[in-house]
C-alpha cells in the first residue's frame, strides 16, 4: 500500500482512530473518502479538511454498504484501497441472556457482517486495479481475551481469520490484505477510554502505523511494539500469564 499516492476509502472514520488515519492519509498525499453515518459530522470534516470527500454509509445497513459504494466508485474509479474501519465495542454480562445476547448481535452485524458486506461490494473494482489493498482492523484482544467483552474480542477474531482466509483466495489477484492490530488506543471506543494509562496515545498509534505501512510494504499484520505483548502470548508460551495481566489492568474487567 502506497500512503503517498492511493485513493482510500475509509467507512467508519467520522472520529477516532478512523478519522486520525484519514487525515494522516490525506497529509502524505493521497486521496480518501470518508464514511460514516453521522452527516453533522462529515460535513464538519469535509469543511475543516478541505481535499478529504465524505459519503454517508452506515455499516450496519447492506443496503446503505450498496448505494455508498456505488457514490464511491462513481466519484472515485481510480480507488485502489478499502480500509473496513467500522467497529463497536461493548461491555457484556454473560451470566443473564437479556445482558448480552442483543448486545451480541449489534457486535457480529456491524464488526463481522460489515467488513464482509464491504469487501462484498468492493473486490471486484479491486481486481480491476493495477495494485490495489484490502485492510482490515482486528485487536489484540483477537488474541488474548478481555473478560467484559466476549463478542467484541470473539468478533475480532474472526476478522483476524477472515483476513488471512481471503488474503490466501486473492493472492492470485493484484489485491493484497493488510491487517491493522491496535492494542488500547485513547479513543472513545469505550467509557474511559480516552483518559485510561493503559491506552497508547492516539498520535504516537498513527505515526507508528503509518511508519510500518511505508517500511514494510510486504507486512500481512500491522503489529505497533505496544500489541506485541498481547498478540504473541501463545507464541512465546506465556499466553495465561498475558491473559491474567490484561484482566487484573482494565478496569472494565471486572465490570460484569
Amino acid at each position: 500500500m502506497d500512503i503517498t499516492d492511493s485513493t482510500v476509502f475509509i467507512p467508519g472514520a467520522t472520529s477516532g482512530i478512523g478519522l486520525a488515519l484519514a487525515l494522516a492519509l490525506h497529509d502524505h498525499g493521497s486521496t480518501v473518502v470518508v464514511g460514516g453515518r453521522r452527516t453533522e459530522l462529515l460535513r464538519q470534516i469535509a469543511a475543516e479538511h478541505p481535499g478529504i470527500d465524505t459519503v454517508r454509509i452506515d455499516t450496519a445497513d447492506p443496503d446503505s454498504i450498496a448505494s455508498a459504494a456505488k457514490e464511491v466508485l462513481e466519484r472515485h474509479p481510480d480507488l485502489n484501497v478499502l480500509v473496513a474501519m467500522a467497529g463497536i465495542m461493548r461491555v457484556e454480562d454473560w451470566h443473564h441472556p437479556d445482558r448480552f445476547v442483543a448486545t451480541a448481535e449489534q457486535i457480529v452485524t456491524t464488526n463481522v457482517l460489515g467488513p464482509i458486506r464491504l469487501i462484498g461490494a468492493f473486490v471486484e473494482h479491486l481486481q480491476t486495479r493495477p495494485s490495489a489493498t484490502i485492510v482490515t482492523v482486528s485487536s489484540g484482544l483477537a488474541f488474548t481475551p478481555l473478560a467484559a467483552t466476549p463478542s467484541y474480542n470473539a468478533s475480532k477474531a474472526a476478522i483476524h481469520m477472515l483476513s488471512e482466509g481471503v488474503r490466501l483466495q486473492l493472492a492470485d489477484t493484484g489485491v493484497d490484505v493488510v491487517e491493522i492490530v491496535p492494542p488500547a488506543v485513547a479513543t472513545d471506543l469505550m467509557p474511559g477510554q480516552r483518559d485510561s494509562a493503559i491506552a497508547m496515545p492516539l498520535d504516537e498509534y498513527i505515526a507508528e502505523v503509518l511508519d510500518l505501512l511505508r517500511s514494510s510494504p510486504d507486512a500481512h499484520e500491522i503489529l505497533v511494539e505496544r500489541v506485541k505483548f498481547l498478540r504473541y502470548g501463545e507464541v512465546r508460551g506465556d499466553y495465561d500469564e498475558v491473559v491474567r495481566a490484561l484482566n487484573s489492568l482494565d478496569p472494565h474487567a471486572r465490570s460484569v
